[in-house]
């Protein structure tokens, strides 16, 4: 399972990018691709063609919610890792992956790099 960071979805629905060759060949292998519910949030809040929201909505038909777990990992994880501005959605899509034991796939890895010792695989 690979769920994916916004960025990454963001340049995945641009066709000829490379994160769209990756995205292709993780589904061609059969590999499960997913998304949390905050970064679908983070990608739905735009700017959002009518054509990028068709081609999110079908590479992927639910989302995975931020559960109270989830909630408190990241809530965690904020203190852990410095209370950096704007990094708690981080931290909720980090502990979302945690849990459901999926690489991040990400373009800003330095971001999500703090949380492999927490137990993060990227992909």
């Amino acid at each position: 399972m690979v769920h994916l960071d916004t960025n990454f979805l963001i340049s995945a629905i641009r066709v000829g990018s490379p994160e769209a060759a990756i995205v292709d060949a993780w589904l061609t292998a059969g590999e499960p691709v997913g998304i949390s519910a905050v970064a679908w949030a983070e990608f739905y809040a735009g700017p959002l063609s009518a054509s990028d929201e068709r081609i999110a909505r079908n590479l992927f038909q639910d989302v995975e919610s931020l559960s109270r777990a989830d909630a408190e990992m990241a809530g965690r994880f904020f203190n852990q890792t410095g209370r950096r501005s704007r990094s708690l959605p981080d931290c909720m899509i980090a502990a979302t992956a945690i849990r459901c034991a999926a690489k991040l796939a990400t373009i800003n890895t330095q971001d999500f790099g703090v949380f492999a010792s927490y137990g993060l695989a990227l992909a």
